[in-house]
């Protein structure tokens, strides 16, 4: 058990799983293409069971070598949670399921240690992202409401219902097309538009999603500082131990002294 769970944990193994999660990412790819599937297709669909076969293997043994600390991982359970997905059966009414077998190469995340302090990072943002969100909703219902009040008699299509004007105002905020299609044509009509337009663009282009943006990248930062301070507190601990066994061997010294001293005149 020793030998497999070292096996399992070594960097040769991560590898060449690393190396079948890329390969079904090439056979499912392949896959849609009605070409490559008319002569290959027989092929392809054996190599793609054959390798979700691979990974059920896999997980198969983690779960009876870990047991329960098998869902102490989270990586451990995405990876169940995935090949969960593949293994349901598809029919004419689920066909989705079909598709979503290439969610399995989503395990290339929990393989790589460099995506998953991304993705870790991205959770341990989404605390502070979402005060932020409220925020950027309350700015979008403000706005929508003022839009719709101000905009919909004239221009019903882009501001006729706060719906209608919160994807209007979304479109703003994306800045794709906004001058051409929105800004200019209500302009036309209402040359005093752009002060609603202007604020509300700085408000949530320059400010807001900066805001979502400092806040992933302080995340990413700590989430990439956090195996160096474990091998900072690692090295403290290494060096509070040389300092210990050193004290002892200082009073183990001072000892054999005193012990020798003593018995020095005796021997005379």
């Amino acid at each position: 058990m020793h030998a497999l769970r070292n096996l399992l944990q070594s960097r040769r193994f991560e590898n060449t799983i690393t190396f079948l999660i890329l390969l079904n990412a090439i056979t499912l790819g392949l896959e849609t293409s009605p070409v490559i599937m008319h002569h290959f297709g027989t092929a392809l669909h054996a190599a793609d069971q054959t390798l979700l076969a691979i990974f059920i293997i896999e997980l198969l043994i983690k779960l009876l070598l870990y047991r329960r600390n098998f869902f102490r991982e989270p990586w451990r359970i995405f990876d169940l949670l995935v090949i969960a997905i593949s293994v349901v059966p598809s029919t004419e009414s689920i066909s989705i399921l079909r598709a979503l077998r290439v969610i399995r190469l989503f395990r290339l995340i929990s393989m790589v240690p460099s995506m998953r302090r991304v993705v870790g990072g991205l959770f341990s943002a989404l605390p502070g992202m979402g005060s932020i969100f409220l925020l950027l909703s309350l700015v979008f219902y403000v706005s929508s409401v003022a839009a719709t009040k101000l905009f919909a008699a004239d221009f019903p299509e882009l501001f006729g219902t706060i719906a209608a004007s919160a994807f209007t105002l979304f479109q703003v905020m994306t800045l794709e097309g906004w001058t051409g299609e929105v800004v200019r044509p209500i302009m036309a009509v209402h040359p005093l538009a752009w002060v609603f337009f202007i604020p509300f663009i700085i408000a949530t282009s320059f400010t807001v999603l900066n805001l979502f943006i400092g806040i992933i990248v302080s995340s990413m930062q700590a989430e990439h500082e956090i195996p160096t301070q474990v091998g900072q507190e690692q090295m403290i601990e290494d060096q509070r131990k040389i300092l210990s066994e050193l004290q002892e061997l200082r009073r183990e010294l001072a000892t054999f002294r005193r012990e020798r001293g003593s018995t020095q005149p005796e021997m005379l």
